[in-house]
This record gives structure tokens, C-alpha cells and sequence, in this order.
């Protein structure tokens, strides 16, 4: 079967939109019909090399459609059903899954590879060279073979666009203040970077009764619509937060730091830890560089005599199969703003485009919408 999907062959080069040959599914796979796809950076470090993978590779890790076909031993979802794609796979059977970290699934290991069960993979282009998916999915395609480890089947009517935002950003950024952070009513909460992810932090946030929501990012636009995700006060810098911080808690400094920026550095981390009080918590959701230090605190003025805990996690610490469902069911009740999130909607033709929106900070998330 032939799909168009979006590839990066060379890192620092652009999205290259191609047609590919798809394998069929076999015993433990799924081929979904991909309707919507999610813009998360993470994909983009894929190009400017921040993270290292394989290459060639399919992008898109934020995925929803239909089951078009199924593999013999398929059992956790049917051709028809309404699927959205965990980046993180949840096979249920491995050490990590069988204690309650289905984040930490072992299934997991090869989402740079984009490898699959058997080892193999399910992309090649025409000159017969193979192409993995990004996560072990690959949404920036028309169509993919994905294990039904990576499936989670949801209603159907739920918009695609909207479903395909709880594959990565919103668990990640809600579970970094609810699961991670474990914010509390009445604490007083930063988040370093209101993007994709940073926004949903700040609506973890807030559902937890955080009396002081404080946000730092550069971008003005971005700072307006934190404002509306629930902030009580947003700043340009971490100096300026610092200050406020200081007086709005009466020296006492914020329980938790939140780092949700597009690239980690140093020094978002030593700003978080300064900001923070005696045991305070600083949440690192970033990724950064992949050669840089982003984490060179002095121990004793920083990390022992207050206290601080630095502690680091994937997914927000969520459970595909549980937290995926959860969230979806606080956004139909009105209590989980999705659709909010959406900024701009792009054709798979203009992921170039959308990536560049996303780098010059007009869009808190951008949306592919494929073909029918």
C-alpha cells in the first residue's frame, strides 16, 4: 500500500513530504487510516538534531484515526474503532507496566528507531531503504503500522483533531503538575514555557487549586493565552517571576517549579531551583540538547540546605490505557480545554510551514489534518 507522509532524511534539512510503501500488519499490529496528527517539538528535534535517532524517519508521534486492518492476534482494539496513539506504548506484561509505570514501558526503547516487534519495519521508499516511525508510530503519515501496544481505543465522538493532542502534550504537561509535581491547593506554581505542553502543565495546575500560577515565557501571545489556560500572573523573564515570586509568598519562594520550555537549558534549571523554597520540587519535563549539561546545581546552596528535590519523568508519569480516557472525559464535560489549544490547522504539505510557526512562537499548537 503506498501513503504520503512527512520524512526527515538529514538533520538541519527540511520535512520532506514523499510517497512510501506501507508492509501490511502482521499477528500483533494495527494499520490505521490517520486523520490528525499533533505538531509536538518533539518532532522538530528530530530535524534540528537535539535528539538523536535514526534516519530516515516518519515524524509524528500525536496521532488519531480509524483501524483499517488488524494483525491475527490483535485483541485491544477492531477494524472501525476510533483509535488515538500513545508515543509512549504500554505492552502491560513488562516489569514497568506489571507495577503501575506503564510510562516507563520497556516497549518504549526503540521509539528512536522507530523499530517495531520483530525488529523490522513497516516503511521503505523506493529505493527500498527502510524508514522507521517516530515512537514506533509515525502519525506524519497517511497511514501507518503501528503495535496495538500504542493503541487506545476512544468514542466516537470524539473530534480527531482534539484526540490526537492526548497522545504526548497534554498527559505530558498535566501529569507534570498532577502526577509529577503532585500540586496541592493552595501552592504556589511556576511553569517555565507556556508552549504545547507548558499549557497543559498550567491546566494541571489550576485543576489542583494552585492559588498562585505563575508563568515565564518570552513570547507576549503566549503569555495571553496562558492567562486564559488559568495563570494568575505571567512574566517575560525568570528575574521578573523571581521578584513577584519573593513578594506574593512573602519570601517563602514557590512550592514547585515546572521546566516545560521548547529546549532545555541550564539556565531555565538553575532559575526553577532558585525560585522554588525550602522542599520544593523542581519538575524537568524538557529535553535539551543532546551533547549539553542542562543540570549543574551547587549541592550545598542549592539542592541540600533547602531541601529541593530535581526530579525528572517521561509522559507526565501517566498511564496510556487509564489517563488517555480520563482527560478526554474532563474535555467533554467542559473541565479540560482542548480545543482551545489548537492554533492553526495545516495540510501535511505545509509542515514546513507549521514548524516555523511554532519556532517564531505564533502558535501554541499546530494540527496536521491529512487527506481523507
Amino acid at each position: 500500500m503506498r501513503t504520503r507522509a512527512a520524512v526527515i532524511r538529514e538533520t538541519g534539512k527540511p520535512w520532506v513530504v514523499t510517497e512510501l510503501e506501507l508492509d501490511e500488519p502482521q499477528d500483533d499490529e494495527v494499520r490505521i487510516r490517520f486523520v490528525a496528527s499533533g505538531m509536538c517539538h518533539s518532532d522538530e528535534h528530530l530535524r534540528t538534531g537535539d535528539s538523536v535517532a535514526r534516519l530516515p524517519m516518519v515524524g509524528g508521534h500525536e496521532g488519531a484515526g480509524i483501524v483499517e486492518a488488524v494483525g491475527s492476534r490483535v485483541t485491544r482494539v477492531a477494524v472501525g474503532d476510533h483509535v488515538v496513539c500513545s508515543f509512549i506504548p504500554a505492552c502491560g506484561v513488562c516489569r514497568y507496566c506489571s507495577t503501575g509505570r506503564q510510562n516507563l514501558c520497556d516497549r518504549g526503547a526503540e521509539m528512536a528507531t522507530g523499530k517495531l516487534g520483530d525488529g523490522g519495519f513497516r516503511f521503505h521508499d523506493d529505493a527500498g531503504e527502510d524508514l522507521g516511525g517516530f515512537c514506533m508510530l509515525g502519525t506524519f503519515s497517511q497511514r501507518a503500522v503501528v503495535d496495538q501496544a500504542s493503541c487506545v481505543r476512544i468514542e466516537e465522538d470524539i473530534p480527531f483533531e482534539v484526540a490526537a493532542l492526548v497522545g504526548c502534550g497534554v498527559p505530558t504537561g498535566w501529569g507534570s503538575s498532577v502526577n509529577v509535581a503532585k500540586v496541592r491547593a493552595g501552592d504556589t506554581v511556576v511553569v517555565f514555557g507556556a508552549g504545547g505542553v507548558g499549557m497543559n502543565a498550567v491546566q494541571g495546575a489550576a485543576y489542583a487549586g494552585a492559588k498562585n500560577l505563575v508563568v515565564v515565557d518570552p513570547v507576549a501571545f503566549k503569555r495571553e493565552k496562558a492567562l486564559e489556560f488559568g495563570a494568575t500572573h505571567v512574566f517575560a523573564d525568570a528575574g521578573e517571576a523571581q521578584q513577584a515570586v519573593v513578594d506574593m509568598t512573602r519570601g517563602q519562594l514557590a512550592d514547585h517549579a515546572i521546566c516545560t520550555v521548547g529546549v532545555l537549558t541550564s539556565d531555565v534549571v538553575n532559575a526553577a531551583a532558585a525560585i522554588v523554597g525550602k522542599g520544593g520540587q523542581v519538575t524537568v519535563t524538557s529535553v535539551g540538547r543532546q551533547d549539553d549539561e542542562q543540570i549543574r546545581l551547587r549541592a550545598n546552596g542549592m539542592v541540600v540546605g533547602y531541601q529541593r528535590n530535581i526530579q525528572g519523568h517521561i509522559f507526565g508519569m501517566s498511564n496510556p490505557l487509564y489517563d488517555i480516557p480520563r482527560l478526554l472525559d474532563l474535555y467533554r464535560k467542559g473541565r479540560l480545554k482542548l480545543e482551545e489549544l489548537i492554533t492553526r490547522r495545516y495540510t501535511l504539505d505545509e509542515i514546513n510551514q507549521g514548524y516555523q510557526d511554532l519556532d517564531e512562537g505564533k502558535i501554541v499548537r499546530g494540527v496536521v489534518l491529512h487527506d481523507s
